[in-house]
């Protein structure tokens, strides 16, 4: 627990303190967010605030992990440091949008699986090479959908940040329970870096993190969701968990991506004010109650997750189908609530 707290206040007090330089830098540069119609601020915001979680979460990670692991520490670092940098080109406009779907994070996906970090669940079911090959298809889809789900996640102050930090708490508070030194330190790691910097990013937001540093949280947090194991839960517990922490992002994307589709848009390429956020701020929440709310349901998808490490297989069942039901209840409720229309030629996600 020790190496936990050390790493998460490492990248809180590092996040805090490298937001001013590297807004600075942003400025210099030109990165800046300008506003528009699809945009909920109304003057220029500086961009890179990734980069400055990116460099805390380093910095912790390397000063307060000492175990045997060292090949998947390097493997999450770089794949990180890719998904990092292929965002930050985007922000830049530098690549065409559809680079880091198809390109950037199945490429930091193929990484982790490289250094042994990869998801459980049809191996367990049929073993041999079948079940590792479906694993490995399974663990590309994981990461890559979870990643661009936190990019399109980053549309409000203090939202992307806050729900990777809510997501965190759970991750840590679960490898600490089962004994996982690495993912707990991680995930402390992420805590700090975000907590840290929502200093900044809460509204009214001085910085915005960018599609750098929301692919970057994304990636980690898709990470933490294949290294999670338990020593005494059911096979379906194990794999539901993760589901659950992330139920906040995976429920907005869910939204977007049937909204959009039934409207002959594409999900992940179409910008616009659709999000759950917004609609929820639509409905009388405001912006800040909006972000609070979202808030609140990812600490209750964690405090599920927690549940669920204790329950018996046909717990978790039916406790799975249950959250099932409310997130399609959820967005069938959301998606009638009012948003701003996009037009079908808008060609960058958000």
């Amino acid at each position: 627990m020790a190496a936990g707290l050390l790493a998460f206040f490492i990248a809180l007090f590092a996040s805090m303190m490298l937001v001013v330089p590297v807004r600075a830098f942003a400025l210099r540069l030109g990165m800046v967010d300008l506003p528009g119609p699809r945009k909920v601020h109304h003057a220029p915001i500086p961009l890179l605030g990734g980069l400055a979680m990116y460099a805390a979460v380093v910095i912790a990670v390397l000063l307060a992990f000492h175990g045997p692991a060292r090949a998947q520490i390097a493997g999450i670092l770089i794949g990180a440091t890719l998904v990092a940098a292929v965002g930050i080109l985007d922000d830049r406009g530098l690549l065409h949008h559809q680079v880091k779907l198809f390109v950037g994070m199945p490429l930091a996906a193929g990484i982790l699986l490289v250094t042994g970090i990869r998801a459980q669940v049809f191996s367990t079911l049929l073993g041999g090479r079948s079940g590792d090959l479906l694993d490995a298809v399974l663990t590309v889809f994981w990461v890559v959908g979870i990643t661009a789900s936190f990019s399109i996640l980053d549309h409000m102050d203090g939202l992307c940040a806050g729900v990777a930090a809510m997501s965190s708490v759970f991750f840590s508070l679960l490898a600490y329970l089962n004994g996982q030194m690495l993912v707990t330190i991680l995930a402390a790691a992420v805590l700090g870096a975000a907590t840290g910097f929502l200093r900044w990013n809460f509204k009214p937001a001085k910085i915005f993190m960018g599609d750098g540093g929301a692919m970057f949280l994304g990636f980690l947090m898709a990470t933490l969701g294949l290294k999670l194991r338990f020593e005494n839960a059911s096979y379906l517990s194990a794999w539901l968990a993760p589901v659950l922490i992330l139920a906040v992002t995976i429920f907005d994307t869910t939204l977007v991506t049937i909204s959009r589709v039934r409207r002959g848009l594409l999900p992940f390429t179409t910008p616009g004010k659709d999000h759950a956020a917004h609609r929820l701020s639509n409905l009388g929440l405001g912006h800040r109650g909006a972000v609070v709310t979202l808030y609140f349901l990812g600490a209750t998808g964690g405090s599920a997750a927690l549940l669920v490490s204790y329950l018996s297989t046909r717990g978790a069942l039916l406790l799975g189908i249950l959250v099932l039901a409310l997130i399609l209840l959820g967005v069938a409720y959301l998606e009638r609530a009012p948003y701003e229309r996009q037009e079908r030629t808008a060609s960058r996600a958000s």
